[in-house]
C-alpha cells in the first residue's frame, strides 16, 4: 500500500467521523505532537550535556568561537 493511499483512507476515516469526533481528534493529535516535540527537545538536551561533558562543545564569545572555528 502507498503512503498516498493510506494517506486518503485515513482522511476518508476521519470525514466518517462526527465534527465532534474529528474535533476531539484534531486535539489528540496536536497534543502528541506537542509531546513528540518535548521528547526530541529533551533528548536534544541530554546530547548536548553528553558532548559538554566530553568537552565537545566550544565555549566563548562569538568572536572567539569564529576564530577557534578558523583554526
Amino acid at each position: 500500500m502507498t503512503q498516498l493511499s493510506r494517506f486518503d483512507q485515513v482522511l476518508e476515516s476521519v470525514e466518517d467521523l462526527s465534527v465532534d469526533e474529528q474535533e476531539a481528534l484534531i486535539d489528540l493529535i496536536r497534543h502528541r505532537l506537542a509531546e513528540r516535540r518535548r521528547d526530541a527537545i529533551a533528548a536534544n538536551i541530554v546530547q548536548a550535556q553528553v558532548e559538554y561533558q566530553a568537552g565537545k562543545v566550544l565555549r566563548g564569545t562569538v568572536t572567539q568561537i569564529i576564530d577557534e572555528l578558523r583554526k
